[in-house]
């Protein structure tokens, strides 16, 4: 048990660290017929299958991909709805090692019709994946809602896998943030891992609504609103619904300072955001040590209904 300054005390035993993916965003350079986070970063392996993994090499018990309804087929396909925890995969010691293995779900979350075209960038897709994984999990049971959020963006390559040695670290109070091999972290604009409690998201969904514009120009006098309250002139086109155009730093540097905060930095750092970066990385050294991994974390798990045996395809 741990009790924050606040009086709320937190059983670390039953921490629940939810993984978000946030693919559902303002689209990048590629114009591929598929969706920018599908673009290849070894043979046979894809950006957000990178993400998936390091989600659960971080410790995470539930994932969530934020992404746009129509892609989700696709990577359901591709993903299945579960991935393969790495710590208990290769548990050769035990008995029955298949057994040991602990199955980790994948969640597919669609932007709310409202937020397409009006808020569907990045931190919207983070706030927005927390608030449905909150509000799934509360419906099962007040003991499984998150305590805290990691998010892996599929548009960097660096080497997550040394995460594993820090899942207690970051299934902890606090903050988490992974840092480049510069030091630049996503409070710099970079697209690297981090982790912030669950109670942090209402502030930031706040900041978001009243730093975001709308349709209407909001310093439009009383005296030329309709009946003094109602406003009617319109923004021009390029301004209006700025949150569509959010970076992560603009919301996400309102995270509490004061909260103890990890940091580990990364051996190497690739941005994969746009197609000249791509191919920087894949000119590169390190592409060579980034390879799909050999064990079978990707086994096209589905789900079946409650009542029915799991069964995979």
């Amino acid at each position: 048990m741990f009790q924050k300054s606040s009086g709320e005390i937190i059983n670390l035993n039953s921490f629940h660290l939810a993984g978000i993916v946030p693919v559902a965003g303002q689209p990048l350079d590629f114009q591929f017929p598929w969706h920018d986070c599908m673009i290849p970063i070894a043979a046979n392996f894809l950006a957000i299958e990178r993400s998936i993994l390091e989600c659960a090499t971080a410790g995470c018990e539930t994932i969530w991909i934020v992404c746009p309804e129509d892609m989700q087929p696709l990577l359901k396909h591709r993903l299945g709805e579960a991935v393969q925890d790495p710590v208990w995969i290769s548990r050769k010691q035990d008995l029955y090692p298949s057994e040991s293995r602990k199955q980790i779900p994948i969640y597919y979350v669609g932007l709310h019709p409202r937020d397409q075209n009006r808020r569907d960038s990045f931190p919207w897709s983070i706030l927005y994946g927390a608030k449905v994984a909150r509000k799934v999990c509360l419906g099962l049971s007040q003991w499984v809602v998150p305590n805290k959020y990691y998010v892996s963006f599929p548009y960097a390559v660096y080497p997550s896998q040394h995460l594993r040695k820090y899942r207690k670290q970051i299934s902890n109070i606090g903050n988490f943030f992974l840092l480049t091999d510069k030091g630049d972290s996503i409070l710099d604009g970079y697209f690297i891992g981090f982790a912030f409690e669950a109670s942090e998201v209402g502030k930031l969904i706040q900041y978001f609504w009243h730093k975001q514009t709308g349709k209407y120009d909001p310093t439009q006098s009383v005296s030329e609103r309709r009946h003094g309250k109602y406003f009617t002139k319109l923004l021009p086109d390029e301004l209006r619904y700025s949150g569509r155009f959010f970076n992560v730093k603009d919301i996400f540097s309102q995270l509490d300072p004061e909260k103890p905060t990890l940091k580990v930095e990364m051996e190497w750092y690739y941005d994969i955001s746009s197609w000249d970066n791509l191919c920087v990385y894949l000119s590169s050294e390190e592409r060579k040590k980034m390879l799909r991994p050999k064990l079978p974390f990707f086994k096209h798990k589905t789900w079946n209904k409650i009542g029915e045996d799991d069964g995979q395809e």
